[in-house]
C-alpha cells in the first residue's frame, strides 16, 4: 500500500468509479486488470473506511431549472454567541446550499447556492440567511459560466 494506504490498483479502481460509478464489478475488474472478487473486496473496504463516501448521479443544474449559481461570502458577528453553530445548522438543512466551506480572509464562510433565478435567490437570502442574527454580511458573486466543473479527485 502507498499514498494514504492506497496502492496502484486501488487508485485505478477509484479513478474508474469517479468516471462511472455504475460500472459493474466485472467491468471494473477488466479495467484495472484484476479478477472480480479482489476488486469487490477492495471497493467494500474503501466504502467501510470512508474513502468512497457515496455512489451518486451528477445532474445538469440548468436542465432541472436551477439556472443561477452564486458563490456567497458570509461573515458572522464575532461576539454573537452560538452564531457559528446556528449558521452551520442552517447550512445543513438548506438544499439550495450545495457547498459550504469555512475559510480564512475577510469572510468566515463561502457557500455555493443554486436557485431557479435571481428572485428565488433573493427569497432564499431573505427567508433564511438574513434571518440569522449572527450573520453580519453576505457578499454574493453570481457565476456567469462554469469554466471547469469536476468532481473527480486526483488519485493517480
Amino acid at each position: 500500500m502507498e499514498m494514504n494506504g492506497l496502492d496502484r490498483a486501488s487508485r485505478q479502481i477509484l479513478e474508474a468509479l469517479q468516471a462511472d460509478a455504475r460500472l459493474s464489478t466485472q467491468a471494473l475488474a477488466e479495467q484495472v486488470g484484476l479478477s472480480a472478487t479482489p476488486v469487490w473486496r477492495r471497493v467494500k473496504e474503501m466504502e467501510e473506511r470512508g474513502v468512497i463516501r457515496a455512489h451518486v448521479a451528477l445532474l445538469d443544474r440548468e436542465k432541472i431549472g436551477l439556472s443561477i449559481c452564486v458563490l456567497a461570502n458570509v461573515s458572522l458577528v464575532r461576539h454573537s454567541e452560538g452564531a457559528v453553530e446556528q449558521f452551520e445548522r442552517l447550512v445543513a438543512t438548506q438544499s439550495e446550499i450545495i457547498e459550504c466551506h469555512a475559510i480564512t480572509g475577510e469572510a468566515d464562510y463561502v457557500i455555493k447556492v443554486v436557485a431557479a433565478d435571481m428572485k428565488a435567490y433573493d427569497q432564499f437570502l431573505q427567508q433564511h440567511i438574513f434571518k440569522l442574527p449572527g450573520v453580519a454580511s453576505v457578499r454574493s458573486n453570481v457565476v456567469l459560466r462554469e469554466v471547469k466543473y469536476e468532481t473527480a479527485l486526483p488519485v493517480g
